[in-house]
């Protein structure tokens, strides 16, 4: 009887061992959920607010970009919670497939019949109101691909031409694809994460800089290239040189916060929604908040981001093997330079690029894939140190 009640009760030395093993950082993984569903949520309410009138002149009802969103939100919870679940190392034997099937989806954009223009840019797939942003797909491809190149090649990182190379190699291949559509404010996002991911993973700074100095060089040559996106990106400098044409977003933009001061017009009292800002519902949707909600609506929404940029590092610095810490690190770096971008045009201290809002804006292929990287991201948390 004694014999069996001591082999049942644990030795002191295996509680020792126990307290010592890594626990999943569940607290972190439970906020994170916490904040992506709030931003959605806020997102889909400013969506209503902000779509409402254009939606009913063009499809006879104030709540059809709404449902429209609702549904993508819903796709979105669901590949959220698959990746969650998903282990997050696997992904490397997934990552050639994913890489050029994201490759393929860009040559396709770039052909006539199947690419479906807007406003100048071929960036679309799809056909009516079903439309895919390939793009957005590019973003997490590539953060796949430079986070397992980066851990895979680990003992060669002060080699540049063994590491840095096939990287630049890869980015330079999607960058082309997207100026051919064109699309700048996607290419540089894209240049930020990998320049940050290469700080990040350890690749010494003589070579790092001069790749730095070549994509700033690379940015302001496509700048000047075209007139038109000079004349759109150095608005922002002095938009009423141009009231009623290069200037009229960032105006309408500045004239909304405005008129919303500190507490706001109030939810759904905005005025720049009745066709005075285009796009008021996409890349604009930051402006409507400023007005309908005020300066604590905008202030809500930099806590939000500045909540998942913490939550994001302490994912990346508290990652189980560096894969995770890398892929942490893309991710996070993604989301909070889309944002900066997005809030930096809408209040007038950064040129119009067309990038939304991650969560918040409308947009069907951009929030699912978001989602889908909120997922790793929390799967990463999970099962962190």
């Amino acid at each position: 009887m004694s014999a069996t009640v001591a082999e049942e009760r644990p030795s002191v030395g295996r509680l020792l061992r126990a307290a010592r093993e890594p626990q999943p950082r569940t607290t972190d993984f439970k906020i994170l959920w916490i904040v992506v569903i709030a931003a959605n949520l806020f997102g889909l309410l400013m969506i209503l607010s902000a779509s409402s009138v254009t939606a009913l002149y063009q499809y006879g009802s104030s709540w059809y970009q709404f449902r429209q969103q609702a549904l993508w939100f819903v796709i979105g919870c669901c590949a959220m919670f698959f990746m969650s679940r998903y282990s997050y190392e696997k992904l490397s034997k997934w990552m050639k497939l994913i890489l050029f099937g994201s490759a393929g989806l860009m040559i396709a954009v770039l052909i006539p019949g199947l690419g479906v223009s807007v406003n100048g840019s071929s960036r679309w797939l799809g056909w009516g109101p079903l439309r895919m942003q390939p793009s957005e797909f590019v973003k997490l491809a590539v953060i796949l691909y430079a986070a397992d190149t980066l851990t895979r090649r680990v003992g060669q990182i002060r080699d540049w031409k063994a590491v840095m190379r096939p990287i630049a190699i890869v980015f330079v291949a999607f960058a082309a694809m997207l100026m051919a559509q064109p699309n700048l404010g996607t290419t540089i996002i894209l240049a930020t994460i990998v320049l940050v991911m290469l700080f990040v993973g350890g690749v010494p700074g003589k070579p790092l800089a001069v790749l730095s100095g070549l994509l700033v060089s690379a940015a302001v040559f496509f700048a000047f290239y075209e007139p038109y996106r000079w004349r759109r990106l150095m608005s922002f400098r002095d938009p009423w040189a141009d009231p009623l044409y290069t200037g009229y977003q960032s105006l309408q933009s500045q004239i909304g916060f405005a008129n919303g001061g500190v507490l706001g017009t109030g939810l759904g009292q905005g005025r720049a929604k009745w066709g005075f800002l285009p796009e008021a519902h996409t890349d604009f949707i930051y402006a409507i908040i400023g007005e309908e909600i005020g300066l604590v609506g905008s202030v809500l929404v930099i806590g939000i981001f500045l909540a998942f940029a913490l939550l994001g590092i302490r994912t990346a610095l508290h990652a189980r093997d560096r894969f995770g810490m890398l892929l942490a690190t893309g991710i996070t770096t993604w989301i909070l330079i889309q944002a900066f971008v997005n809030v930096g045009a809408c209040v007038g201290v950064l040129p119009i690029t067309g990038v939304p809002l991650p969560f918040v804006s409308a947009g069907g292929s951009s929030l699912v894939v978001t989602m889908a990287a909120s997922g790793i991201l929390l799967n990463i948390a999970r099962q962190g140190r």
